[in-house]
């Protein structure tokens, strides 16, 4: 196994290192809270300028590739990421203390989410061709040629994630989205894992050169978010923007995109305490594994997963005594697991003294903590609807393994709830689906929980997501900074591309993906409303 040079590592700008003068930054092994691996130089302000240059530049070229040539692009990555594959994992797990186990898992759909968008650009059904061929006959006004297709945007910035080094990361759904839609991503790098994003960001520089496409189609900057990062969302070569990160970062880039002289999307994934609820029907069937099945999702990966169940309403009654009775049991026999770095587990543990300092709120049960250090055992604590409404605070997400227990007296109180949580990424419900009365409430929460999340689920848990073509991975604000989009599956595409028509243009003017010919042999909708009765 090779491991990166102990040297002085830079940006990697269109293919070349970039010497930042910034300072210099090293990896903090989370596991012992000690520095490891070599150093990374941070650009300072404006010396970011030349990656939007150059994505700039290499857009007019990577956009016009045929979708042949894209998808094997993207296969090239993946296959190099891949080739990689031991000793980004070996790093990963010294720069972010997460499991060699989590960390192959995570490899692996890495690789597969972007042979999954090269298998969506060869098809060719992103560019959502529409046909309608004139009508010069039609009364009383002619019909004009009309031909519909998306283009990509141009570059993107994409900010890399703490919580997945390689899956949200440099060559994560954003960025793989992106350059499948016909993008160059310029990649800024998360600094809690600088070692291994380069290891990435090697293997996709590496493919665009095998392809002789423009260097300027990838870029990794090292930099602070609040200078590097804003610098680069202000760039005019910059078309677009992916985010995954805090509430306040992502309203930071927000404000600053919307505040260009050309103001562009955001597409923000942000926060979210993705709630469960426990109707009394599943609590009388296996309490004790429904109990443990909710501790092993809140304590995996930490916590530290966007999906982590961090609320969850149970009744009232002896019912829910019951069921947190299992889970006080369930926490007693589980330790806590490395956090991503020193900063957030400190911020979890501010987060349940905020929590513990409200009126109303106890502590249901905690687990012990890890051998390792920032292991802090995973946390339940309780409190009632009132209160739940009456202090908005008790709905903000703490990152890691934390949750609130709601206790709720009726079905009204629950619907209530329903009703007037913040937009997440997830809602989940657990009942007996043969208890007719239980149907139907849920057939209601249903109805409320679809307007406030981006997936619902059904006895489940909503950490873990199958990555393919009908998921959906956003939601309202502020689980993401735009609902209408997903950042993983295939749909992830349409984020980083717009419409654009052609009418009456000449067949030698079509663009291959339009044209009545079908040279790309791409699928096209044609004469749509005519065939419907």
């Amino acid at each position: 196994m090779t491991t990166l040079p102990d040297a002085t590592h830079h940006s990697l700008i269109a293919g070349e290192p970039a010497k930042g003068t910034d300072g210099v930054v090293r990896a903090i092994d989370p596991a012992r809270n000690e520095e490891t691996g070599p150093e990374f130089t941070t650009l300072a302000e404006s010396q970011e300028q030349a990656a939007a240059e150059a994505a700039a530049e290499a857009f007019g070229i990577y956009r016009k590739l045929t979708d042949a040539d894209r998808a094997a692009f993207l296969t090239t990555v993946a296959e190099n990421i891949n080739a990689a594959g031991e000793e980004i994992i070996a790093t990963a797990m010294t720069e972010t203390g997460l499991p060699q186990q989590r960390l192959t898992g995570e490899l692996a759909r890495t690789v597969n989410q972007l042979k999954m968008f090269a298998k969506l650009v060869a098809n060719g059904d992103h560019h959502s061709v529409r046909t309608e061929p004139a009508l010069p006959d039609r009364t009383p006004l002619p019909r004009p040629d009309l031909r519909q297709r998306k283009l990509p945007l141009g570059p993107v910035v994409v900010f890399g994630a703490s919580n997945f080094p390689l899956a949200f990361s440099t060559a994560g759904g954003d960025t793989a989205s992106a350059l499948a839609a016909g993008c160059p991503v310029i990649f800024k790098a998360h600094l809690a894992h600088p070692g291994t994003g380069l290891l990435v960001a090697q293997a996709i520089a590496k493919a665009v050169a095998d392809h002789n496409l423009p260097a300027g189609v990838f870029s990794l900057v090292y930099g602070r978010g609040t200078t590097v990062g804003q610098s680069l969302v202000k760039h005019p070569a910059i078309k677009a923007v992916g985010f995954t990160g805090s509430r306040f970062g992502g309203t930071s880039i927000m404000a600053t995109a919307a505040a260009r002289p050309e103001p562009i999307p955001v597409y923000a994934e942000m926060s979210s305490v993705n709630p469960v609820m426990v109707l009394d029907s599943a609590i009388k069937g296996d309490s004790t594994a429904l109990a443990e099945g909710f501790i092993t999702s809140l304590n995996g990966s930490a916590g530290q997963l966007c999906t982590v169940p961090g609320l969850i309403f149970v009744p009232g009654d002896e019912t829910g005594d019951t069921f947190l009775a299992n889970v006080k049991n369930a926490l007693a026999e589980t330790a806590g697991v490395t956090m991503l770095t020193p900063g957030i587990c400190s911020s979890r543990v501010q987060g349940e003294k905020r929590l513990t300092s409200m009126p109303g709120v106890t502590e249901v049960g905690r687990g012990t903590d890890g051998q390792t250090a920032n292991a802090l055992g995973p946390a339940v604590f309780s409190t009632d609807v009132e209160t739940f409404l009456t202090h908005k605070e008790l709905s903000e997400e703490i990152f890691g393994a934390t949750c609130l227990a709601v206790r709720y007296a009726s079905a009204g109180e629950l619907q209530k709830v329903a009703s007037r949580i913040e937009g997440q990424l997830t809602a989940t419900l657990h009942l007996d689906t043969e208890d007719p009365g239980d149907v139907a409430l849920a057939a209601d929460l249903v109805e409320l929980l679809e307007l406030k999340a981006g997936r619902v689920l059904v006895n489940g848990w909503p950490t873990g997501v199958d990555v393919g073509d009908a998921i959906v991975h956003g939601g309202p604000f502020p689980a993401t900074s735009d609902g209408r989009s997903t950042s993983v599956g295939t749909a992830a595409i349409d984020r980083f591309q717009r419409l654009v028509a052609y009418q009456n243009l000449p067949a030698a003017l079509h663009p291959a993906p339009v044209h009545e010919d079908n040279p790309w042999d791409v699928p096209q909708r044609t004469d749509f409303l005519s065939q419907l009765r």
